[in-house]
């Protein structure tokens, strides 16, 4: 008898992340349980606790999951040519919407793990350790592709990009399509400057 391949542990946290995300949308975060995360996967939970601790864990591994994958957006996005900043600000601006619509799911698990962090102090730590991640994420694509033309430091305009994100996708969720696909490239484009070089990267 052959004997049977263990797939790579990169695979496995890949499969596990992705059937922990579609067992919280589905039963909430206080809701889903390791043995049901384990049994989407194809994995025991012996599996799951050898590559994330608790359900917390996992939450906070799918929050570094969408913050990668929103960095990705956003380079690809900056890495082609524009004629100006107002273009680039549309660019991001559409592409951070479609990115809100796409992923629901998930903003609705951030808002219900958000008001466990408001009650436990240590839960409450470890979030807004990767809240600061987030926002230094989009520090840096700011940083990187505009001169806004305000006098708001760059900290501050890559708040409100954050803001207006985890803004819509609230409204978004109440009532999909409520609001209109360019609406935070409206937003941005009046606060963009002179766009960077990519030379000068």
């Amino acid at each position: 008898m052959s004997e049977v391949k263990r797939p790579p542990r990169s695979e496995v946290r890949e499969r596990i992340l992705d059937a922990a995300r579609k067992t919280f949308a589905a039963d909430g975060f206080a809701g889903a349980t390791i043995d049901a995360i384990a049994a989407a996967a194809g994995f025991t939970k012996g599996a799951v606790y050898s590559n994330f601790g608790s359900k917390d864990e996992l939450f906070l591994a799918l929050l570094d999951q969408q913050i990668q994958r929103r960095a990705e957006l956003l380079a690809n996005v900056s890495s082609a040519p524009s004629a100006d900043a107002g273009t680039m600000a549309t660019a991001v601006g559409d592409a951070l919407m479609q990115a809100v619509r796409d992923n629901l799911d998930y903003h609705v698990l951030f808002l219900e793990y958000l008001l466990r962090a408001t009650r436990d102090p240590a839960v409450r730590k470890k979030f807004v350790d990767h809240r600061r991640a987030v926002l230094a994420q989009a520090r840096d694509a700011v940083k990187a592709n505009w001169e806004p033309s305000t006098n708001l430091p760059i900290e501050s305009v890559a708040q409100l990009v954050v803001a207006l994100t985890n803004g819509f996708a609230i409204e978004e969720i109440v009532a999909p399509g409520s609001v209109p696909a360019h609406l935070i490239a409206d937003v941005l484009k009046p606060l963009a400057g002179n766009n960077r070089d990519p030379r000068r990267r």
